[in-house]
Formats: C-alpha cells, structure tokens, sequence
C-alpha cells in the first residue's frame, strides 16, 4: 500500500462541495470505480464557472490523475454508469459530424439546469467556435432511466440484473415491457422481467393476457349489505405474470 505524507503547511486550494455529499450520497455508495469517478466529477465541475460546468467523457478517459487510481478505461466507464444510474450525475450526448460526444452535470439546482439548456437548444459559450456548432440531441434513455421513470428509485442490488437484461433483450422490447407494466399498475421489475422472458420463450407476438376491468369500489352500507357469507376459494391468476 503507498503511503500519504500529509497535506503540505500553507495556503492550500479549497474545493467546495455541498454538504449532502458527505451526509447523503457519499454513505450510499458502495463501489470503488463510482466513489472515486463521482468525487473526481465534483471536483471538476467546482474548478468550473457555471456556464461550462460539466465534464466530457473524453476528459475524465484522458485524465492523467483518475486513470492513475482506476485500472483502465473500462473502470471509468463503469464508475460513470453508476453514477448515472444512482443519479449523482445527469448525462447528455452531443453529436457533431456523426461524432458523439457525452457530457456530464452533477446533479444539482446549477447541473439540471445547464443539462436543460442545453437540451433547449441554448449552448454555452465555448472559447473555441467550432464547439459552439454542434448538435443535440437527449441521450436514449438506458435500462436506468426506464426503470427510474418507470417503478421508481433504482436499488443499487438491482444494477447489475439491470445491466444484464440490457445486453439480452432488444431496446424496444424493454421500452414495451416498462410500459405494459405501468399500462397494468405492475409497477415491479419482476413484472416486467416476466414479460421479458415470456416474450424469449415464445415470441414477441405471443398475445398479452387480457387486463382485468376496473371494478367500481362499493359504498360501505352496499357493501355491508352484500357481505359474503362463506369465503370464496382463490381461483387462478388471470395475469399470468402476477406474482
């Protein structure tokens, strides 16, 4: 293990980060690549002025100082996923001459806003003008995003299956498979790994089963009155991928 000597005397370059980095992203997360990548955004980002406050993927794969405490790139890449996926980091692709590009903001009031302006159309103010020619377009959401959008905050215990589902299913059958399950208030990633699967085994025409119609709730003095006198058994499921 190398050793550190200390920090030097003197007056030492400050970096400011709000205090809920410490208090409450910090305490969730549990992998080394998205502990050091995620400190090294925030650093970043702070040398900033608030106009160009985002960092490049190419920069931080270049970045002499977070290559030397990673093993390769793919450490990187993965730490960046993380992050994105727990949502200390926001993401945006730009594309220019059919080259891609991705940005990334950290997740605060200044980075949500930057990200929308830049979706909007509204560019920063780049030194280099042929920065400043570029265009835009909103990333496709990932596996992530839909879950998030979806059935609600990802689990980190989740992310690996996730990422999983992604490289063995078709994109528009994971964006099916989300929306069938909020269709029918499944909000599960079990429900729509379900669907998933049935859609590998026997196609992705098989028929869904029909849903259920809204039952109308009773009064209380209807229902008081039309009060079953011996429970009924429990049939079959009608939702095949009800669990």
């Amino acid at each position: 293990m190398k050793g550190f000597p200390g920090f030097p005397a003197g007056d030492l370059p400050q970096v400011s980060l709000p205090q809920f980095a410490f208090t409450d992203l910090l305490p969730l997360i549990d992998h080394l690549a998205e502990l050091k990548v995620t400190l090294h955004c925030l650093w970043r980002a702070s040398e900033k002025p608030s106009s160009l406050r985002f960092i490049t993927q190419e920069d931080l794969l270049t970045d002499a100082r977070l290559r030397s405490s990673l093993p390769d790139s793919a450490a990187i890449l993965d730490g960046l996923e993380r992050a994105v996926a727990r949502g200390s980091l926001l993401h945006l692709v730009v594309e220019h001459a059919g080259e891609r590009a991705d940005w990334y903001f950290v997740h605060d009031e200044a980075g949500r806003t930057l990200q929308h302006q830049v979706r909007s159309g509204i560019m920063p103010e780049f030194d280099d003008p042929l920065l400043g020619d570029r265009a835009l377009r909103a990333e496709r959401p990932n596996i992530f995003v839909l879950y998030e959008q979806n059935i609600g905050l990802l689990q980190p215990l989740l992310a690996d299956e996730l990422r999983l589902a992604e490289r063995e299913y078709p994109f528009d059958w994971l964006e099916t498979a989300f929306r069938e399950a909020v269709v029918r208030n499944k909000r599960t990633w079990r429900y729509v790994q379900a669907i998933l699967q049935r859609w590998a085994s026997e196609g992705r025409e098989a028929p869904m089963p029909e849903r259920k119609p809204e039952r109308k709730v009773p009064s209380p003095k209807s229902a008081a009155a039309k009060a079953p006198k011996k429970a009924k058994k429990l049939g079959k499921r009608s939702d095949p991928f009800d669990y």
